[in-house]
């Protein structure tokens, strides 16, 4: 497997990537001229071999071997010419592929990518609140898959919680894989178009359908049928037998044919409706499987993934199914639709692919689970290589605990990412955060939970260095009101609330993310109801961060059995408390921020 060196820095990396673009460029121009050369050429031995066959045949009114020859050096010059435009399209992939990349160093992937709201699960207690999915989410920045069943997976590793150990060979995995810039790049021009995708859909829709298994004569008898039929028609053409001894058996067989073909009919089209969209779909998923078949890899988990596909022949096997279904798709061609229709060759097809169904069924699902799998640890390589200053967290067993050094938040540009350290443990269960609007406590709390989901997926987070447990995570940030569920927003946020101390309760270490805790009550009662949540939580073991503009509910973490912390965001200018920092620092904020509010509604202040 061909690797590079690690970069120190995402500026070199963008720098390789440039020069990578600079240089498919390049090798695309020169494509070009070579192709305008070959079809000159091409051209003129055409025509040349033309006038010299037309001169020829008047003068004398016999041939010369002088035409013909033109002739093949011009095929041959057409073939070169065709060479040219698939190697054309070859670079310019790749140079897409790294134009991507070049976008994502430079903040410009937002709303250019895959928003992964398809995959979307209600009432899942992150995902909205984290920016976890959507546009500008963590997915469109991670999404460097190039099939659908990768993408799903994708979603998955970013939403489901691992185990500790899955967490664990999952970073291994992703660390092996993150320098493996050459096999991203193979994997980004899969398939023989880029409208190819391997949709999860459709391939589950065909696997779930009812396997069609007629009686084990009537494929023998269609084969046999269409043999004979051909070859009873080449002996009454050659006159080996006579038409009229041909014609009676030819119409028998023909006959039984048509019989079997019209019963089996309505099963036939209804699967002929769900194959005829599966081919560049497995097009796709066997280059893939062929791409590391084949490669040798050291992580534990990559050499399983390996390891299922090698030990049934996987892409040998769905080269098989991907033949029957290219031919199923070219009998619809003019020219071999009456052959196809005589042979009974789409019935053949048909039932030839159901047999490979009936022995591959589960082989072939666990080739696409492995194959989705391998193309998710992939795309978070590429995370980890655009990023290489991101550390690589030391996942904890036992008590919940989060520990970080210049913590930041992934989804901002580097020059406004502002990082703080974080210490969440047994002896500091929570952070309780004060401060104005707009000073960043809720971008605070988001990048605590989206490095967590970062980290558990085995990806490198963004901080100098972490150590973690394996979370369930549960974050109330973006909770809103629903007319459609007749649902207010203080009732939401209750049962997130609800939920993150269930979750403490099935044994779970629990991360819990509350932004404005409880607003929407009087400060008397969120007081009273924050603090026997908190007291719930911290019971559980759980550790996390909430965020409150009400500096009574500072008193809660003065409270020593609850083992909290007050910290606040503010100004770092006493004249201009506007002038956020977005620095975490210890204490409650005295500041305010009224007279700069009114300011900024155009209100003259006396």
């Amino acid at each position: 497997m061909q690797t590079s060196s690690v970069p120190i820095n995402s500026n070199e990396v963008r720098a390789d990537y440039k020069s990578k673009v600079r240089a498919f460029k390049a090798d695309i121009s020169k494509c070009k001229s070579q192709q305008f050369r070959y079809l000159a050429t091409s051209l003129l031995c055409t025509a040349v071999g033309v006038l010299v066959f037309l001169a020829a045949f008047k003068a004398s009114g016999t041939l010369f071997a002088i035409p013909p020859i033109l002739l093949l050096g011009a095929f041959l010059q057409f073939r070169k010419v065709l060479s040219c435009r698939a190697r054309m399209l070859d670079l310019a992939l790749r140079s897409s592929f790294y134009e991507r990349g070049i976008d994502r160093l430079e903040d410009n992937w937002r709303g250019n990518g895959r928003t992964g709201l398809e995959f979307a699960r209600e009432q899942h207690l992150y995902q909205a609140d984290l920016d976890i999915l959507g546009e500008g989410s963590l997915f469109e920045l991670l999404a460097t898959t190039r099939s659908e069943v990768g993408a799903e997976r994708l979603a998955a590793y970013l939403l489901d919680t691992p185990s500790v150990d899955e967490a664990r060979v999952r970073q291994a995995a992703v660390k092996e894989l993150r320098t493996a810039t050459r096999l991203r790049e193979d994997i980004a021009i899969l398939g023989n178009y880029q409208f190819q995708n391997c949709r999860s859909e459709h391939l589950r829709a065909w696997l779930d359908q009812r396997i069609l298994t007629p009686h084990w004569i009537v494929p023998v008898f269609l084969l046999f049928s269409g043999t004979a039929c051909l070859l009873l028609a080449l002996c009454g053409y050659s006159t080996i037998f006579p038409w009229l001894r041909i014609i009676p058996i030819f119409f028998s067989i023909l006959f039984v044919q048509g019989a079997i073909c019209l019963a089996l009919m309505h099963q036939v089209r209804s699967r002929v409706k769900v194959l005829m969209t599966l081919a560049g779909d497995v097009v796709v998923l066997r280059q893939g499987i062929e791409c590391i078949e084949s490669r040798f890899f050291q992580s534990a988990k990559l050499r399983r993934l390996v390891e299922r596909l090698q030990s049934k022949s996987a892409a040998a096997t769905v080269r098989r199914l991907e033949c029957l279904l290219i031919g199923l798709n070219r009998l619809d061609d003019p020219i071999l639709y009456g052959f196809s229709l005589w042979l009974a060759a789409r019935t053949q097809l048909v039932l030839a692919i159901e047999r490979w169904r009936a022995r591959h069924k589960d082989d072939f699902e666990d080739w696409l689970d492995a194959w989705s799998e391998f193309e998710t640890l992939n795309a978070l390589a590429c995370y980890s290589w655009e990023h290489p200053r991101h550390a690589f967290p030391e996942l904890l067993e036992g008590s919940a605990g989060f520990e970080a050094e210049e913590l930041g938040h992934p989804l901002l540009p580097i020059d406004r990412c502002v990082s703080n350290d974080v210490m969440l443990n047994a002896s500091r269960a929570f952070y309780l955060v004060s401060g104005s609007n707009m000073a960043g406590k809720s971008t605070f709390l988001r990048a605590i939970g989206l490095n967590a989901v970062l980290g558990l997926a085995g990806a490198p987070v963004c901080a100098t260095s972490a150590r973690l447990a394996v979370f369930r995570v549960c974050a109330s940030i973006s909770i809103a009101d629903s007319l459609e569920e007749g649902k207010s927003k203080f009732l939401a946020e209750v049962e997130r609330l609800r939920e993150s101390i269930r979750a403490t309760d099935k044994g779970n270490q629990v991360l819990f993310l509350v932004d404005e805790i409880l607003s929407g009550t009087n400060s008397k009662d969120r007081r009273i109801a924050a603090e026997a949540m908190i007291a719930a939580l911290v019971a559980g073991g759980a550790v996390g961060a909430l965020s409150t503009h009400d500096l009574a509910l500072t008193e809660i973490a003065d409270k020593p059995e609850l083992h909290g912390q007050n910290v606040h965001m503010e100004s770092a200018s006493r004249e201009d408390p506007l002038a956020f920092d977005y620095r975490v620092k210890p204490g409650i904020s005295r500041q305010t921020n009224a007279l700069a509010i009114v300011r900024m509604l155009g209100i003259p202040i006396a």
